[in-house]
């Protein structure tokens, strides 16, 4: 997956692979972590939203299993 950075006080970049629906999010901190069966579609949403780290929170965080790798 190609990341790409992000305008964020908490995350650092983002990507998406469509074909496994896949989401890999990058933070400053230096975590990484992967949801699951994310759709294209809410990560688009998510690339155009006004402030990610708040979209993370509200739309993807505690809505898709996830693990850190």
């Amino acid at each position: 997956m190609k990341h790409q950075s992000v305008s964020s006080s908490t995350i650092q970049s983002i990507a998406h692979d469509p074909s496994t629906e896949t989401l890999e999010v990058k933070f400053n901190n230096g975590s990484t972590y992967r949801y699951s069966d994310v759709p294209a579609s809410v990560h688009s949403d998510l690339m155009d939203s006004s402030s990610v780290g708040k979209f993370l929170n509200s739309h993807i965080k505690g809505q898709y299993s996830h693990e850190q790798v």
